[in-house]
């Protein structure tokens, strides 16, 4: 640290406001399980650890407020805010002389009382202290992370990180390197590099990546939150020393994960561990919602568009997949081919309630865990670049304020985001300034875009892009507008054994099964449930059908399969010889039996929305199927 290596600097939380379907979002999610999972589940209930009682003191009630609070702030929502405050209070008065705060014991949710000092679940904490301050400037936070840092320096050498701390260590260097920010105390520094050579070698694991197959036993460096979490880690080494054989780590890492174990909706498998390509199998929630955030994190560090691209197509699409249209219930792991969701033996790691919607299928972390996916993603939707301008991450809709230029000659701008993107090709920015300046406006241009085009003005400018960004530096004016055309034309990526998935822009399209939900728990709120196929399932596209867009109104959930603001018609079969294996849809057969089918228009909507789904199509008539040359 001391020397400034990050590309770009996340604005404080409270600084980007969603908009339109975004807020929307954010409501829903407010008013289902994150708003009242207090209410309804007693791990993060009044007798949690984390607000003084006996009951679970681990990660729970950290994991739930690192989502619950900034999305209380975000929507301004007062009676979210007072439910936050709770627990910050708690944990701002618990501070001890040495420092220490906290729970007196640790006890997870199995009764384990861990005798030894544990660093992880503190780690998520000190994250969300550092969301707090950022939101309400409040001057507690500074000088109590100060105290907690220098405890953890008297400690840390005699008792290291280890087990989930040491393979999340990054995740404390986060709020290191925040409060160095703040404070410039030499003796983070230090602390720093103890963290960062205790904490697994992501690094290592990255640059020369060994898991090629489906994981069959336990390891540190193969459980899917792990890998989702240890992303971030050459990022966020790199801030610390510039190395650029970080960054190259990353690249290969992304590029190998998705290699062996890469599925359509953007994520790589692990139903529980790394399991390799087939689309039935799972992705744990938790993973979902810590790679957006390490995505966010490599953003930050490196300023490349790659790290937007990968955190749009998951954000888009195995975010909302997994969760409830109403946020009432959620899935622990889902599936690119979703055609059941029941109580049944699975080829997983996990337990048979794995892809249930419920409150608590197969285990309570995802339910605890899985709040901070959209907030964070508001959050980190523009950064400034380093140098007086801003950086869009991502194009949702949103209002940013933050100061821009340099020097005297800086100001305040409003910038506005609209045009209901993804759903959209166009993106509307219009600025508000409170005198003119001069600042760049860097626009990541996503790969999959062929000719992007930007207007300001009305009048046509040239985009240069390098690393997946155009930067527009000039001098803006209040009311200036600037138009973003992200033209996006539907592709077919080839995955395994000839079968094909289906994007335009960031979205993946599915084919979606009519829903037949069954109650399996009855709650006050929350209920558990079963989820059981009403149509056909055994489709493949045809080698030669052309694709047709057809837009709809955005609705307030736009992840809908009933009402999608996009639909794609497409041509496809019933396959004969498409069989189930082990309660999945079984592997896309390489030569589908289709012969005397007719022909049938299809219409595929966003994965998100289709909670039962074929997203991995057999092709039929490929040129290179073998039928074809018998």
């Amino acid at each position: 640290m001391g020397k400034r290596y990050a590309a770009f600097e996340a604005l404080p939380l409270g600084a980007i406001k969603p908009e339109q379907w975004l807020r929307d979002q954010l409501r829903i999610q407010a008013d289902g399980l994150t708003g009242h999972l207090e209410e309804h589940w007693a791990d993060v209930g009044p007798d949690n650890g984390w607000l003084g009682g006996k009951g679970e003191s681990w990660e729970r009630g950290p994991y739930y407020l690192d989502g619950l609070l900034p999305l209380a702030y975000l929507l301004e929502d007062e009676r979210l805010i007072a439910k936050a405050n709770r627990w910050i209070e708690w944990a701002l008065a618990s501070q001890r002389e040495d420092g220490s705060f906290g729970p007196d014991r640790i006890e997870t949710v199995n009764g384990d009382v861990d005798k030894e000092q544990d660093w992880w679940h503190y780690m998520i904490m000190l994250k969300v202290m550092t969301q707090y301050e950022e939101a309400t400037g409040d001057e507690r936070v500074v000088p109590f992370l100060s105290s907690y840092f220098r405890y953890v320096r008297g400690r840390i050498a005699k008792q290291p990180l280890r087990g989930w701390a040491q393979a999340r260590g990054m995740e404390m260097l986060l709020s290191i390197h925040w409060l160095y920010r703040k404070t410039g105390e030499e003796g983070l520094k230090e602390l720093a590099g103890i963290v960062a050579e205790q904490t697994t070698d992501w690094t290592g694991v990255f640059r020369d990546f060994p898991f090629w197959r489906k994981v069959e036993q336990w390891d540190w460096k193969t459980h899917v939150v792990n890998v989702a979490m240890g992303m971030k880690a050459p990022g966020v080494l790199y801030e610390l020393t510039g190395d650029s054989r970080e960054r190259e780590a990353v690249h290969r890492g992304i590029d190998s994960l998705m290699t062996h174990h890469g599925q359509a909706h953007g994520m790589f498998s692990g139903d529980e561990w790394l399991s390799g390509t087939h689309p039935s199998q799972g992705v744990e929630l938790c993973a979902v919602v810590e790679y957006m955030f390490s995505m966010e994190q490599l953003t930050r560090a490196f300023g490349e568009g790659r790290f937007g691209d990968i955190l749009e197509k998951v954000a888009f699409n195995a975010l909302p997949a997994a969760i409830s249209r109403d946020w009432t219930s959620h899935q622990y792991d889902q599936q690119v081919n979703q055609i059941v969701c029941n109580v049944a033996p699975r080829d997983w790691s996990n337990g048979d309630e794995a892809n249930l919607f419920g409150l608590e299928p197969n285990f309570g972390c995802c339910t605890a865990n899985m709040h901070q996916g959209w907030p964070k993603l508001v959050a980190h939707l523009w950064m400034r670049d380093g140098e007086g301008g801003l950086a869009a991450v991502s194009y949702a809709p949103c209002t940013v304020t933050a100061q821009v230029g340099a020097g005297g000659s800086a100001a305040e701008a409003i910038v506005k985001v609209r045009g209901n993107y993804p759903f959209r090709e166009s993106v509307d920015i219009e600025l508000a300034l409170e005198r003119p300046a001069e600042f760049a406006i860097s626009l990541r241009i996503p790969e999959w875009c062929e000719r992007p085009a930007a207007e300001v003005n009305g009048e046509e400018t040239a985009l240069t892009i390098e690393k997946g960004y155009a930067k527009l530096r000039r001098e803006w004016s209040n009311g200036d507008r600037l138009t973003l055309h992200l033209p996006m034309r539907v592709k077919t990526v080839t995955r395994n054994l000839l079968a094909v998935s289906v994007e335009r822009g960031p979205l993946v399209y599915a084919l979606p099964i009519r829903e037949n939900w069954q109650l399996l728990q009855r709650r006050e709120k929350f209920h558990d449930w079963e989820v059981y196929p009403g149509s056909p399932w055994k489709y493949g596209l045809l080698a030669d059908s052309e694709y047709e867009a057809e837009l709809s109104d955005v609705a307030c959930q736009p992840f809908d399969a009933s009402h999608p603001p996009v639909r794609l018609k497409a041509k496809g079969r019933l396959v004969r010889d498409w069989k189930m294996e082990g309660n999945n849809a079984g592997t896309p057969p390489m030569h589908p039996r289709a012969d005397g089918q007719p022909i049938e228009d299809l219409e595929l909507v966003p994965y998100g929305g289709a909670k039962l789904r074929i997203a991995e199509f057999p092709t039929i008539g490929h040129p290179l199927e073998a039928r074809n040359h018998l």
